[in-house]
C-alpha cells in the first residue's frame, strides 16, 4: 500500500509540472500537438526511469562508498546527457517522424530540470531502490499526463475566438496556471 501511495502522490498530488514547477520548458514548448506531447512524454518517462536507476546505483555504489557526494550533481548531469543522446539516436533511427516533430526539444531533455530533480529527490528523501523506481515512474507518468492534458487544452484554446492580447503564449500561460490550480485540489488527497 505504501508503494501505491507513493506512486499516486508522485504522479498526481506532487505533479512535477503543476506542483513542483520543474520541466516547464518542454511542457510549454512541445505541447502544441497531442502526438508530439505524447512522444515527448514517453521519451521523458524512459529517460527519467533509466536515469533514476543509473544515478541511484552510481550514488550508492560509487559516490557514497568513496565519500564523493559533492560530485552528485555533476555525475547526474553527465549520466542524463548520455541517456538523452542515446534516446535521440534511437528515435532518429526507429521513429524519424517523431524525431523531426520533437525537433530541438528532444535535446532539451538534457536540460530538463525534472529529470535531474527526480534523481536528486530520490537520494534526498532516502528512498530505497524500489521506492526510488516507483517515485521515478510515478513522477514521469505525471509529466506525461500533464503535457498531454495541456496539449489538449492548447488545441482547444488555439482554435477559440480570443481577443488579440490573449492569443499565443498569453493564453497558454493562463491555461497552464489554471491547470496548476486544478491540480492543487489533489493536495489534500490522503492515501
Amino acid at each position: 500500500m505504501n508503494l501505491i501511495s507513493l506512486f499516486i502522490t508522485s504522479a498526481i498530488v506532487n505533479n512535477i509540472i503543476f506542483s513542483q514547477f520543474l520541466g516547464a520548458c518542454p511542457f510549454l514548448g512541445v505541447s502544441k500537438k497531442i502526438d508530439t506531447a505524447a512522444g515527448m512524454g514517453v521519451a521523458v518517462i524512459f529517460v527519467i526511469t533509466l536515469a533514476s536507476v543509473i544515478t541511484y546505483i552510481v550514488q550508492k555504489a560509487i559516490l557514497d562508498t568513496l565519500g564523493l557526494q559533492y560530485l552528485q550533481t555533476i555525475m547526474f548531469i553527465l549520466i542524463i546527457a548520455a541517456l538523452v543522446q542515446f534516446v535521440e539516436m534511437f528515435l532518429k533511427k526507429s521513429a524519424p517522424g517523431l524525431y523531426q516533430a520533437l525537433g530541438i526539444y528532444l535535446p532539451l531533455i538534457t536540460t530538463n530540470c525534472a529529470v535531474l530533480g527526480v534523481a536528486i529527490i530520490n537520494i534526498t528523501k532516502e528512498y530505497n531502490f524500489i521506492e526510488a523506481m516507483v517515485n521515478s515512474v510515478g513522477t514521469s507518468l505525471g509529466f506525461f499526463i500533464a503535457i498531454v492534458l495541456f496539449a489538449g487544452v492548447r488545441d482547444k484554446v488555439d482554435n477559440a475566438d480570443l481577443p488579440e492580447s490573449l492569443k499565443g503564449s498569453a493564453i497558454s500561460l493562463v491555461a497552464a496556471g489554471l491547470m496548476s490550480i486544478a491540480f492543487l485540489g489533489f493536495s489534500g488527497l490522503q492515501l
